[in-house]
């Protein structure tokens, strides 16, 4: 029985180390490249751009949010608005802009109950209406956080640059919630920006994202995914983003907050619809995608067993403080770069559910699909 036990010990032992290797080159290979990151070159010349923003019921927020759009510090640029079957006073509102904004311009689609439609169409039509091959979007909840935002996100296109990926976070607020969300967001940036520095773009957030008009025409729109809610950002990236035909751009001056949600059940939602997308990645992606939080599950219940059973502890319990300390210096300087204070203390809690969390989550979405019409 002793024997059977070393050997049980030393298997969960391997296990351990193997975990915390795969760990510590996610967070130095992936998570510290957004943070020693340096573009290899702005270009200074300012190509003529759309920014379009899909609105279904925002009144509130596009009278919060949209003077900061439509006040940009560049030179030429239009403002696309799909307002897509409000029932609020958005009309009122954007009328009211229209006649102070020469460089915003409406589209609506009217509400038809023989015909219901996803995000996409909006966004569709939206694409369709713009004038300038350059497209930034972003969601009517979103504020830039500078006006050179515009001039930040599109500065990097030239003849071999398609997409520019940027950082999207949400509004510092009160309560766990609120926090849990801001670290999942940074978590998941992490990955998207690192990745992509390290020439595997894999996604992009609506946020805050730019791609050429031409490119989305040529690979005839959304393509294959065209019937799901969700991916008419992360997939389109996924399916047409490369190496060489894509950027990063997240200096401070060019991130935006979006309004997070402020319950429970609205988060959930939300993230379910978000993760609808995951089984469509590239083969590769989801290898990597799904490797991070399974080994870092492992990390933990080997570490428990380990622990439990007094077995080599010290030597186990210095691999422990080594991993925890790497992360925790690679997330405080991640967390400065993407300007997202007071997230350190929780992230070291976080780190522990978020893998549990994300799976209930996603394995909800297996047993009941997402209500339809509901792409925010």
């Amino acid at each position: 029985m002793p024997d059977n036990n070393n050997i049980f010990l030393l298997a969960v032992l391997s296990i351990f180390a193997l975990t915390t290797s795969i760990q510590l080159f996610y967070y130095l290979f992936f998570y510290l490249a957004v943070y020693v990151y340096k573009p290899s070159g702005i270009k200074t010349i300012q190509q003529p751009v759309s920014i379009i923003i899909c609105a279904r019921n925002e009144a509130k927020n596009l009278r919060n949010f949209l003077p900061v759009i439509l006040e940009q510090d560049y030179p030429d640029y239009e403002v696309i608005v799909v307002n897509d079957c409000s029932e609020d006073n958005s009309y009122d509102i954007l009328g009211k802009y229209l006649m102070q904004y020469p460089h915003l311009k409406i589209s609506t689609v009217n509400k038809d109950p023989k015909f219901t439609h996803e995000k996409k169409f909006a966004q569709f039509i939206g694409i369709k209406a713009a004038k300038n091959d350059i497209l930034l979007f972003t969601d009517a909840d979103c504020q830039p956080e500078t006006d050179k935002w515009l001039g930040g996100m599109t500065s990097h296109f030239d003849d071999k640059i398609t997409f520019v990926l940027g950082y999207g976070g949400y509004l510092n607020e009160k309560g766990i919630l609120n926090k849990y969300i801001r670290y999942d967001s940074m978590t998941i940036a992490m990955q998207y920006l690192g990745m992509a520095i390290r020439g595997i773009p894999y996604m992009g957030v609506g946020r805050n994202l730019a791609y050429r008009r031409s490119v989305f025409f040529m690979n005839k729109g959304y393509g294959a995914h065209n019937h799901l809610i969700s991916g008419d950002d992360d997939l389109f990236v996924n399916t047409n983003a490369s190496k060489s035909n894509t950027c990063v751009e997240f200096s401070k001056c060019t991130h935006t907050r979006s309004v997070p949600c402020t319950g429970l059940k609205e988060w959930i939602t939300q993230k379910k619809r978000h993760l609808t997308t995951a089984p469509y990645y590239k083969f590769r992606d989801k290898l990597l995608l799904i490797t991070e939080p399974v080994t870092r599950t492992l990390f933990y219940s080997a570490l428990i067993v380990l622990l439990s059973f007094r077995f080599l502890w010290p030597f186990v319990l210095a691999v422990f403080g080594f991993r925890l300390l790497t992360q925790f210096i690679v997330f405080a300087l991640v967390q400065k770069k993407l300007n997202e204070p007071g997230l350190i203390i929780y992230s070291l809690f976080f780190d522990i559910f978020s893998p549990v969390i994300n799976s209930i989550v996603f394995l909800s979405n297996i047993r009941s699909r997402p209500g339809k019409n509901k792409w925010k």
